[in-house]
């Protein structure tokens, strides 16, 4: 079969490779479409993967060029399938649906954000889907119980990120940690996303503090989509962006306003704070939080609150063997998301049925 995944965004890599090297391990054909976003296409180039960029200059903020920008992708997807369509079409984002039920392609969504907080893609988009993933913990809204929907005991983050998936190295972030001394990352997103209107995170004025506050007791990087002041651009993050998780997994704590990255150092045992207002609204995160221990949450009204719970989690000892204890406790009630990903594509759509069986429970797919 031929299968097409569009990336819009550098966590889609990391959620999809482990899926393609499966698909393509069994004979099938995969071809790759991006948008450009962040270290995106850096990842592709690293990887050696080939792709095509069907959208090379990041958008401009605002709804009605959200809009207009969907509408050049996926003018770019109808003629990138004139020669040839795939058989399934698959991304973590439905926009391409309409286009694949107007060409005949099976259109598959992979998403791991509660559906109310989207309600355009949730009326608009969904209808036109074949079928969609979801972790358990994450609400389809009125799509819930419908059989297009499937959720599955984890999130996008283990499709990744479990020990057999991602082994950390520190030789590759070697020089990025100081012999005994403590390793702190700051993650500031740029927040621009159409789904992100009004929603805040971590501003100058408050990084500034944080950062002082650690430097007390450790390094300090800056990860930054955004442009940062003139006196925090020496604490920039400069190495590959293949590298960037394996400097998570050796850090002794994540600050950030990603939701992404949050999910991320949790799942490696890195103790995260998440720092903008969309906390109490994922139920990815909210698990990753209240189910497991993993991180912390506060809204943009409460930076006294995050301060003060980031100098306790820096002058914490023994706090990594403490959340390694929690993190193996979450990957026993978890199943590998990328066996799921790989399997049902591969027979789909046959697979459905037997599916929504499966993977519910990590006992039930062992």
């Amino acid at each position: 079969m031929r299968y097409h995944f569009y990336l819009a965004h550098p966590a889609h890599f990391h959620l999809f490779l482990n899926t393609i090297v499966g698909l393509r391990g069994k004979g099938h054909e995969v071809s790759i479409s991006i948008k450009s976003k962040d270290v995106l296409e850096k990842l592709l180039i690293e990887s050696g993967l080939e792709y095509v960029n069907i959208s090379s200059a990041e958008r401009k903020p605002g709804s009605l060029a959200a809009i207009i920008a969907m509408i050049k992708r996926n003018w770019y997807h109808l003629n990138l399938f004139s020669g040839k369509k795939p058989d399934v079409f698959i991304s973590t984002s439905a926009e391409f649906a309409p286009l694949g039920r107007m060409l005949g392609i099976r259109c598959v969504s992979m998403f791991e954000d509660d559906l109310e907080l989207f309600p355009v893609y949730s009326r608009v988009f969904v209808p036109f889907l074949n079928h969609q993933l979801c972790p358990a913990a994450c609400s389809a809204g009125q799509w819930d119980k419908h059989p297009k929907t499937i959720h599955y005991a984890g999130n996008h983050e283990l499709a990744y990120l479990r020990p057999n998936r991602f082994q950390a190295d520190k030789s590759r972030i070697q020089h990025c940690i100081s012999g005994n001394n403590k390793t702190f990352l700051i993650r500031f997103s740029r927040l621009d996303a159409w789904h992100d209107d009004g929603v805040k995170g971590i501003d100058n004025s408050l990084a500034r503090k944080l950062i002082a506050k650690l430097q007390n007791h450790g390094r300090v990087w800056i990860s930054s989509e955004r442009p940062l002041p003139t006196e925090l651009e020496p604490l920039r993050l400069q190495i590959p962006a293949s590298d960037i998780l394996h400097l998570v997994a050796h850090c002794d704590l994540y600050i950030g306003d990603s939701q992404t990255m949050t999910a991320e150092a949790a799942v490696l045992g890195t103790p995260a704070i998440r720092f903008n207002d969309f906390v109490g609204k994922i139920g990815y995160l909210e698990e990753l939080e209240h189910r497991f221990g993993l991180c912390f949450s506060f809204r943009t009204d409460q930076a006294d609150e995050m301060l003060a719970c980031a100098e306790r989690l820096a002058t914490s000892d023994n706090i990594k063997s403490e959340w390694e204890t929690k993190r193996s406790a979450m990957l026993n009630e978890t199943i590998d998301p990328t066996d799921l990903f790989v399997h049902f594509l591969d027979n789909y759509p046959t697979f459905v049925k037997e599916s929504k069986q499966l993977y519910t429970s990590p006992q039930a797919s062992a």
